[in-house]
């Protein structure tokens, strides 16, 4: 009986926050993400949802799928682990992506009819991991082109400014891309031509309006694929970065075959270039 009423609350507390998914964002939050291609959203996901993506994510770490990369070089302390493309298996980030709120605040952000997931990607720096994110942008990995595009950066800890990831404000809207680069920092072996080398943002910062900021669990940041941005390593000695990213496209996203290394690789897709992406790879989570 125990168990039975245990999966009726659960049942319960999951109804409950499906109901909670009709909350519109505010418009300055919409404006900000639009202008700036990147925005934050405070208090947006449940502790129960939280909960689920921490379950899943042990999981994912305890049974590492075929992308995963440790990003930490031998010898090196801390760990900065990273994967994706694994909701299909993974119960918890299945039931966040299509049941949470996420996907309704994706469609209000990128003021779009629809909805497709394009795929989940987890990243944890573990205390004292000194590695940090090279300064990037992620469209030119992707085999999608267009506009309507969103990530949403789900903190599963509180998460400090001076750990957070970092959004050259306005970046979204420079029609310039760049070669895409390993996390480890080094060049893929099979570049794209037709993008320019990424510059070395460090030295020039002070040129840019650079986002970040400090965060709990519930809140998350949401960006456009072509926002620049980076990240410091953990400096922190108790403290675990453990990140949850949820990335989603809508109406005017097609396919596209890069001529470079595409990162996820989507190796079985089926699409012609310039088609809309609905498929099993990438349901269509929401119409409105």
């Amino acid at each position: 009986g125990d168990h039975r009423d245990l999966h009726l609350s659960i049942r319960r507390q999951r109804q409950m926050c499906i109901r909670d998914r009709r909350m519109a964002v505010d418009p300055k939050v919409v404006n900000d993400f639009q202008k700036n291609g990147v925005a934050i959203l405070r208090g947006v996901f449940s502790d129960f949802w939280i909960e689920e993506l921490k379950v899943g994510l042990e999981f994912n770490m305890a049974t590492p799928g075929p992308y995963t990369r440790n990003y930490t070089k031998e010898g090196q302390q801390g760990f900065f682990f990273g994967d994706y493309c694994n909701w299909q298996r993974i119960q918890q980030y299945k039931s966040f992506l299509f049941e949470s709120p996420a996907a309704e605040i994706a469609a209000d952000l990128m003021g779009s009819s629809k909805v497709n997931l394009f795929h989940e990607h987890v990243l944890v720096k573990e205390p004292g991991t000194k590695e940090k994110t090279p300064w990037h942008h992620d469209q030119p990995y992707y085999c999608v082109n267009g506009f309507d595009t969103c990530s949403l950066w789900i903190p599963l800890d509180s998460v400090s400014k001076d750990t957070c990831v970092q959004f050259i404000s306005g970046s979204h809207r420079w029609g310039r891309w760049f070669t895409p680069t390993k996390f480890v920092g080094t060049q893929f072996e099979k570049k794209d031509e037709e993008f320019e080398e990424i510059p070395d943002f460090d030295s020039q910062l002070s040129n840019y309006e650079v986002l970040s900021w400090d965060l709990s669990p519930g809140d998350c940041i949401a960006f456009n694929f072509l926002t620049v941005h980076g990240a410091p390593g953990n400096s922190s000695k108790i403290s675990r970065r453990r990140a949850f990213a949820a990335r989603f496209t809508g109406d005017d996203v097609r396919y596209i075959r890069r001529k470079g290394e595409m990162s996820p690789p989507f190796p079985d897709l089926q699409l012609e270039e310039g088609q809309p992406i609905d498929c099993a790879t990438f349901p269509q989570i929401l119409k409105r």
